[in-house]
């Protein structure tokens, strides 16, 4: 029975640090979230202004 309980306890403690780590883990996602969501809005709002100043894929640079 104590081989039992003692295997309850490492099972009870390891649930808990796991739930630490997701809650830790949801945290940090929704912060990353909010980032990207800031960064995708201020290209968007960049790319309106026609001020990309970004050179992507095949597109010569300016000075060509």
């Amino acid at each position: 029975m104590q081989e039992l309980e003692e295997k309850l306890a490492h099972l009870i403690r390891t649930v808990d640090d796991l739930s630490d780590v997701v809650a830790r883990q949801e945290s940090e996602i929704a912060t990353l979230t909010r980032r990207v969501h800031m960064l995708m809005q201020r290209e968007g709002e960049r790319d309106a202004q026609g001020s990309g100043g970004i050179v992507l894929g095949d597109e010569r640079p300016p000075h060509y």
